[in-house]
């Protein structure tokens, strides 16, 4: 490999490690200013796109040993997108983009050691946001112990209204 492929390899297993998520993504026969217009939506949500070379990309995954990268649909022009943050946010962008424009498709993507399919960067793009999907799992979290303060709380004041009744009736007498 010529010292150019080499650094260009490098610098793209770079790319991929250092990021919490990475979707490959067609592109071809889209616009300047449309691709412009994505790169720019990506960017606001911490994103960082890339047009690279397949086999580029290949090497470099084989060399931090992702397994699978074969499985993907790698043909034809292909850009990464990369970055740091919520994944889910980014594959939404891609989605409504790719409603915009049927050429931006999401061909697969690699998150948390695991190799995704565009199918499951499309299931990603469906997730709620990052911060929603934690009030969820707080809410979760802490209604068995909301459920045992209620329950508590229930039988000390039926205990309560217990006693008032008596107390209701002695008065009355």
């Amino acid at each position: 490999m010529r010292s150019e492929q080499t650094f260009l390899v490098r610098s793209i297993g770079q790319m991929i490690s250092e990021a919490d998520y990475c979707y490959f993504i067609s592109y071809i026969g889209i616009q300047v200013k449309d691709f412009s217009e994505l790169r720019n939506q990506l960017a606001a949500q911490g994103a960082t796109c890339h047009v690279l070379k397949n086999s580029l990309i290949k090497k470099a995954a084989a060399e931090l040993k992702i397994e699978g990268i074969d499985a993907l649909d790698l043909k034809g022009g292909t850009a990464m997108v990369f970055g740091k943050g919520d994944c889910s946010a980014v594959a939404k962008v891609l989605k409504e983009f790719g409603k915009k424009s049927d050429k931006v498709q999401a061909k697969g993507g690699y998150l948390d050691g695991a190799i995704l399919k565009s199918a499951e960067v499309a299931a990603l793009a469906d997730l709620p946001a990052k911060p929603v999907l934690q009030a969820m799992l707080l809410g979760v979290l802490s209604a068995p112990a909301r459920n045992l303060v209620t329950v508590l709380n229930a039988k000390a004041s039926s205990i309560v209204n217990v006693i008032n009744a008596y107390k209701n009736k002695v008065e009355q007498q």
